[in-house]
């Protein structure tokens, strides 16, 4: 995939996506959290570029939202879907499904909803969704207990590209190689000229081991899985709450999560417990020997009755002898059995086997002394000998570990980029479930069926009302071609025109929209024009005209695209919604305006609903019957419009003041009201 042929990637960008592990699958898939991963790339950058990546796709102009309040609904839409999602990934992904007016793009986005509409929103799932979240790049490693060497220049820097955690030394024979020993645990030689050659310490031969950094630099492996061990435990859980098939065994993986902690260190190993423990405690537990032995010594001397012949005395003096000799002479029995409680008790407190023991046993020495002290140089190599055989059973272990995870790692990701398309499936399905939704059906793209087909709304609720859903009452409407909308102020018109830019752009993302049934045909763009407050200056009224020519000419609107119909027609027919265009300028010259526009419209590849107070004198300066819907009010109710929200075909609707001056004349014996109402 050429990156710099997205819509909106350039050079620099296309760079930062290169270093991506597979670009091409994170733009193919709208992965927004990997696309976010390339330096410098925001999740709000990255979603832009999978929206890119799939116009791309689809041959896709782009540009459906042709007005600022187009705009809006979108992003009023968008956020009731993002307020049903439970991870930050979600919300960003679904950034990635825009309206369209091009056949193959929603269709695409249809087979992924209808999939959603399958999914149950379990309460279980959910839960464990909140704690999914984006794989994160594991934490640089550096490895300090052991190196590679070699003794050529350029596999030098093979090995320091190919393995960054590890030291890489050059030696030039067998005794660079010993030195090397003596500073680490272990020493990978990487040139086959080591064979053979005796050296003290853990030294390996291994010219193919950059082949296999597995095993040389476990390390590397677990570092990934310690970053992201709480995120794949949870994506383990959504599968199993959600009865997903998992890429892999979760089982298996969840018992190898469970030996490597958030840092990357191997745990629940026994044996490496016990070891580390031993070397934590070393120091603590041979004072603890040493106290041992001092008390029991201490207590077999305060017990004794021991006496010394005055000759005796006096040749132990003259040899230089102390205590010591003393101890040897008439107390050995005694200092034997003391040294014995502190090497038990040392070996005990420590969990020695059976060779550490050995060693741990020569900590004491035999001849007497008092107090009783440590060998420093025994419990030195004892402490080394025990960080030894710890380290090489972390190592083991590391291994061990990371050959179980190593080829788990795609299947992982598989596992989490599941768990987080759910989360999207699920924020669909629970739009749809919220507000009632039906997928809606597209008319028009069959050459037989008649293009002048519009929409049609039956029952539709629009969640976009400030009140709760529940009370929202329906509405039932269809358009072909171009219509007024009339009807008292309050009675709904602009909630009306919200209701079909809604369906529009829901039908057009390839989601469900909130109605019982909806026909509506494919559109290039949408134009909704919301009412401006007060008079428009003379620039911006110009440039309201300028907009409606370009409609009414079939040429591309500012910023707007136009898409071919999906029967090769070439057709682009746009939907247009007006509110109250008459505010743009003095009212005298509003009717004769709109009027002139929609004789523009008329027979053009536009469906559209004007919303006006000024339907019948716009009827009248228009030079064809002007098809005119309208929201009736029924009458007053202490005070109170009661409307019928769904508008009535061919149906001029009564304004607010004929309603009350009605109500008047009806409550009055006057002649004033009536002769007022004759007005209307």
């Amino acid at each position: 995939m050429e990156l710099e042929a997205i819509p909106g990637v350039g050079s620099k960008t296309a760079a930062a996506l290169s270093e991506l592990d597979d670009p091409e699958r994170a733009l193919e898939t709208g992965d927004v959290a990997e696309l976010a991963s390339a330096p410098g790339i925001t999740e709000g950058r990255a979603a832009a570029i999978a929206r890119g990546a799939v116009r791309r796709r689809h041959d896709d102009p782009g540009g459906f939202l042709a007005t600022d309040r187009a705009k809006e609904i979108y992003r009023d839409a968008l956020g009731l879907l993002k307020a049903r999602t439970v991870t930050s990934y979600g919300e960003k992904r679904l950034e990635t499904l825009y309206p369209s007016g091009v056949a193959s793009r929603v269709e695409e986005a249809r087979e992924f909803t209808e999939s959603a509409l399958e999914r149950t929103p379990d309460p279980e799932v959910l839960d464990a969704l909140a704690d999914v979240e984006p794989l994160s790049p594991p934490r640089d490693v550096s490895v300090r207990d052991r190196c590679l060497a070699t003794t050529d220049a350029e596999r030098y820097s093979e090995a320091k590209e190919a393995m960054p955690e590890l030291s890489v030394e050059v030696v030039e024979d067998a005794r660079d190689l010993a030195d090397l020993a003596r500073g680490y645990s272990t020493v990978v030689a990487l040139d086959e000229e080591f064979a053979g050659v005796a050296v003290e310490g853990d030294v390996r031969v291994e010219p193919d081991a950059l082949d296999r950094p597995a095993e040389v630099v476990p390390e590397r492996v677990l570092a990934f899985y310690a970053a992201n061990r709480e995120c794949l435990q949870a994506a383990a859980r959504v599968h199993r709450a959600a009865d997903i098939d998992p890429p892999l065994d979760l089982d298996a993986l969840e018992e190898t999560l469970a030996r490597v902690d958030s840092e990357g260190t191997v745990v629940g190993d026994e044996e490496l417990d016990r070891l580390s423990r031993a070397v934590d405690d070393l120091d603590a537990a041979v004072s603890t020997a040493e106290s041992v032995a001092n008390d029991a010594l201490r207590e077999a001397i305060e017990e004794q009755d021991v006496t010394v012949e005055g000759s005796d005395l006096l040749s132990l003096v003259e040899q230089g002898a102390g205590v010591d000799s003393l101890l040897s002479r008439e107390l050995s029995d005694e200092y034997a059995a003391a040294v014995e409680q502190a090497r038990e008790e040392l070996i005990d407190s420590l969990d020695l086997d059976t060779g550490e023991a050995e060693v741990a046993r020569r900590a004491f020495p035999e001849e007497p002394t008092f107090p009783v002290e440590r060998d420093e140089e025994v419990v030195s190599r004892l402490r080394d000998d025990l960080q030894a055989a710890k380290d090489r059973r972390a190592a083991s272990r590391k291994r061990e570990l990371a050959a179980d995870l190593a080829d788990r790692r795609e299947d992982a990701e598989k596992l989490v980029r599941t768990a987080l398309e759910l989360d999207v499936e699920l924020a669909v399905e629970r739009f749809a479930e919220d507000f009632d939704c039906v997928m809606p059906e597209f008319v028009g793209d069959d050459a037989a069926e008649s293009s002048d087909s519009g929409f049609e709304i039956v029952g539709g609720r629009s969640p976009l009302l400030d009140v709760e859903f529940a009370a929202v009452e329906p509405v039932d409407y269809d358009v072909s071609g171009v219509a007024l909308l009339s009807g008292v102020n309050s009675g709904g018109k602009t909630s009306t025109l919200d209701l079909v830019a809604l369906v529009a752009i829901l039908a057009h993302m390839g989601l469900p929209v909130p109605a019982e049934s909806v026909r509506i045909e494919r559109f290039g763009e949408l134009h909704y024009h919301a009412k401006t407050q007060g008079t428009l200056d003379a620039g911006a009224f110009e440039s309201t005209l300028r907009e409606f020519a370009g409609l009414a000419t079939g040429g591309r609107s500012s910023g707007g695209g136009s898409a071919s119909r999906a029967d090769g027609s070439g057709g682009a027919d746009r939907l247009v919604l007006v509110d109250e265009l008459e505010s743009i300028t003095e009212p005298g010259a509003s009717a004769k305006i709109i009027a002139g526009i929609l004789e523009e419209l008329r027979g053009r590849d536009v469906t559209g609903v004007f919303v006006s107070h000024l339907a019948a004198e716009i009827r009248e300066m228009a030079d064809y019957d002007v098809p005119v819907d309208g929201i009736e009010a029924k009458g007053l109710e202490n005070g109170e419009l009661v409307v019928n929200r769904s508008p009535v075909k061919n149906h001029l609707a009564r304004s607010t003041p004929e309603l009350i001056v009605e109500k008047l004349a009806g409550d009055s014996d006057g002649e004033f009201y009536d002769r007022l109402l004759e007005k209307f």
